[in-house]
């Protein structure tokens, strides 16, 4: 069963004049509408939330950094069933030069493997970030620019699994905790089963989470 996105909240994206909104088969691509710059980041939703719940999180950093964002829709809604490539998805957005790639929870895991694979050229990868998840492959040795960013009051991707995958990723991988946050809180899809209470709204996430995109697509 896919949790379904907050339907106001991705309304507002919609109706965003500063905010560009493609929905294509395979993914959601926010732009900014004047102002942007050559980065984007390809998200990977976590498994079974719908992929509209992340439009207006990751809204954010598109209107204040002018990012494009490729929010994946993966078949099932489960990135291990999605045979698309990294380059699919960088491919509704031409004119990017230097990609980023995330996702959230599963999503996450997924992103790992993709930025493992990236050693092509053609697709120019930078870095990895991760919303309450953690990679089960190992990036230690590569050079991607990794953002981690954890809730502390997360019942699923608790800190001790992140902390514990953290040899995974390179020596200068960032970890920033946001506090009040919950698993959910990284998409608007309401309560997930097994999760922590969040202390904090979706417009606080949405700023903690901004903030910190912002800072490593400088």
């Amino acid at each position: 069963m896919v949790m379904p996105g907050d339907r106001d909240r991705a309304l507002e994206v919609w109706r965003n004049d500063d905010v560009v909104v493609t929905s294509t088969d395979q993914s959601i691509v926010l732009s900014p509408k004047s102002g942007g710059i050559t980065t984007g980041l390809v998200f990977i939703p976590g498994a079974k939330v719908d992929p509209y719940s992340y439009m207006f999180t990751l809204s954010g950093v598109v209107v204040e950094r002018g990012i494009t964002v490729v929010i994946t829709k993966p078949a099932l809604n489960l990135a291990f069933f999605d045979l698309h490539s990294f380059d699919d998805y960088a491919a509704d957005a031409p004119g990017i030069d230097r990609w980023f790639v995330g996702g959230h929870s599963l999503g996450g895991v997924r992103a790992c493997q993709l930025a493992g694979e990236g050693d092509s050229a053609d697709s120019n990868l930078v870095g990895l970030v991760l919303f309450g998840s953690y990679c089960a492959n190992d990036l230690s040795n590569t050079d991607l620019n990794v953002l981690s960013l954890a809730a502390s009051n997360d019942g699923l991707s608790s800190a001790n699994k992140i902390s514990d995958a953290a040899g995974l990723l390179p020596r200068d991988a960032r970890f920033i905790e946001l506090e009040g946050a919950n698993h959910a809180s990284f998409g608007d899809y309401g309560v997930q089963p097994g999760d922590g209470e969040a202390e904090i709204d979706s417009d606080a996430a949405r700023r903690l989470i901004t903030n910190a995109l912002s800072a490593i697509v400088d």
